[in-house]
Order: structure tokens, then C-alpha cells, then sequence
């Protein structure tokens, strides 16, 4: 129980540096060049772990690593982008907190990893309390954000199953290095066709760059690829709930914004969510056959 709470603590650092982002973006960073961003963010940071592994693809990792860098990062980001374009992000927020599905649905027939009733109560608790907390938006909402915001949530869903059912003896920053590689080259390609040359930014905003590289990132995709490769795949996307949750609260936090009741208590239903399906002694999702945990 202590090493499976230990690696929900690791896996959990993913979605907190990516709630944190949305705070540093706001406030350091430009709001017209997202596309750029997502390559600032992807290309050093795969750049970055490349040099800390020192080690080049081999075998079939020089397609795999193409394929998932550009399910995880570079599609993702960019129909991330057109969705935050076409939908208010309260709707936005809602599709993506389907993650949790998303990844239990894949993991059943690709990893036999079947979900169980523990893990669908968790599951519920965790949708109602991130519609709890982000809200729900009103007015007209083009079908094209949707599809946008649906199909980013189910290629970044195919990306996490496939780098667990494809993984080897390599060692995890050798592929995580890969990925974010491949998926940066990919967005700096689209963002030099759509928003042209770099954004100029001044010492602060380079500092930022910086750390969302960093932290936000080549730590936090390692963290969250540690808790692919030994929980469940819905357990996991169940702590990725914390990512919505930490936008709020930096929200209240450093921009001044109120924390409502119904949003406290979406909170607080996140956080059991992830206790239900974490605090069991056996497994959450009921593997057919040991894949994907090894707790």
C-alpha cells in the first residue's frame, strides 16, 4: 500500500505542473502564439532528457516514438488548441475530464486491463466534481469544438495506452525523450506555417518557458508515464483529475478569483475519487492478465 500510494504521489506531479501552467501562461506568457508554446514546451524538454539518457532509437522505437510523440504531443496540442479556440473552457475542461473513460475504455481491450465497480464509483465521484468545480457554460456550442476537443481526448488516450502496451527493457526517459522530440518537431512545423516567426517574450517570459519546459514538461510526462507503467490506466486518469482542480486553486490563489461553494465541494470530490480507487488493496481496474500494474 505504501509503494502504490508513493507512485500515486509521483504520477500526481503531472496534473498539478499542468494546472500550474495555466497561471504562468496567463500571466508571462503571450496569448496569441499557443501553438509556439506547446513547441517551446515539447521540443526542449524531449531535447533535455535526450542528453540526460544519451541514447538513439532502436528497432522499431524509430516509428513508435513518431507515433506516440505525435498522439501525445503534437495532435494533442494542436486540437487543444482549436477547441480552446471554438469552446468556452468550462466546456472544454468537462470533455477532457472524460480522460478517465477514455483511458478505462482503451485499457480493456488493449491492455485486459477490465474495469471494476470500485474504479466506476470513482470514476462518477470524479466526473461530478470536476463539472463541480469548472462548471458548465451556457450559449450556443459549436460542433466543432467538440469534435476537436473529443478527438484530442482520445488521442492523447490512444497515446498513454500504446506507451504502455509498447514498452520494453528501454528505459523510461530514453522513450519519454523520444516522444517529446518527434511531437515538438511536429509543432514546430504547424506553429511556423499558422502564427509565422517566434513570439518575442522579455526575461520573465523566457524564465517561464523555461519552467514549463522543465517542470511542467520533461518531469512531469516522466511522472506521468511512471504511473503508466505500474497502475492502472484508469487509476491514472483519475489522478489526472488534479490538473483542473490545481487551475482553480492557483486561480484563487494568485489571480484573485473567488472559490465557490459547489466548487469546494468538487474538490473535495475529486480527492476521494482518487482515494476510492488508490486506497484499495487490490488492484482498481482487474487485469485480465498482469499488464499495466504492478502495485
Amino acid at each position: 500500500m505504501e509503494d502504490k500510494w508513493r507512485l500515486v504521489a509521483i504520477t500526481a506531479v503531472a496534473p498539478v505542473a499542468w494546472g500550474a501552467t495555466y497561471a504562468v501562461t496567463r500571466h508571462l506568457l503571450p496569448a496569441d502564439a499557443p501553438l509556439w508554446g506547446a513547441a517551446l514546451r515539447a521540443l526542449p524538454a524531449g531535447l533535455l532528457l535526450w542528453a540526460l539518457a544519451r541514447r538513439r532509437p532502436r528497432g522499431d522505437w524509430w516509428w513508435k516514438a513518431p507515433v506516440l510523440g505525435l498522439l501525445n504531443f503534437g495532435a494533442f496540442f494542436v486540437l487543444v488548441y482549436i477547441a480552446a479556440q471554438l469552446l468556452p473552457s468550462s466546456i472544454a475542461a468537462s470533455i477532457m475530464a472524460l480522460a478517465p473513460l477514455a483511458l478505462a475504455g482503451l485499457a480493456w481491450p488493449l491492455l485486459s486491463q477490465r474495469p471494476t465497480a470500485r474504479w466506476a464509483v470513482g470514476a462518477l465521484l470524479g466526473l461530478v466534481g470536476v463539472l463541480s468545480v469548472v462548471g458548465l457554460g451556457t450559449g450556443t456550442i459549436p460542433v466543432a469544438g467538440v469534435v476537436a476537443s473529443v478527438i484530442a481526448l482520445l488521442a492523447s488516450s490512444l497515446g498513454a495506452i500504446l506507451t504502455t502496451r509498447w514498452r520494453d527493457e528501454t528505459p523510461l526517459l530514453a522513450t519519454t525523450s523520444w516522444q517529446l522530440t518527434a511531437g515538438g518537431v511536429a509543432l514546430v512545423a504547424v506553429a511556423a506555417m499558422v502564427e509565422g516567426r517566434p513570439p518575442r517574450v522579455d526575461a520573465a517570459g523566457l524564465l517561464a518557458y523555461v519552467g514549463i519546459a522543465v517542470i511542467a514538461t520533461a518531469l512531469a510526462f516522466v511522472c506521468w508515464f511512471t504511473g503508466l507503467r505500474h497502475l492502472p490506466a484508469g487509476t491514472v486518469g483519475l489522478i489526472g483529475l488534479l490538473n483542473p482542480v490545481t487551475g482553480v486553486l492557483l486561480g484563487v490563489a494568485v489571480g484573485g478569483e473567488s472559490l465557490a461553494v459547489p466548487q469546494v465541494g468538487g474538490i473535495v470530490l475529486v480527492l476521494a475519487a482518487i482515494a476510492v480507487t488508490s486506497g484499495a488493496r487490490g488492484r482498481n481496474l482487474s487485469p485480465e492478465r498482469s499488464v499495466g500494474d504492478r502495485s
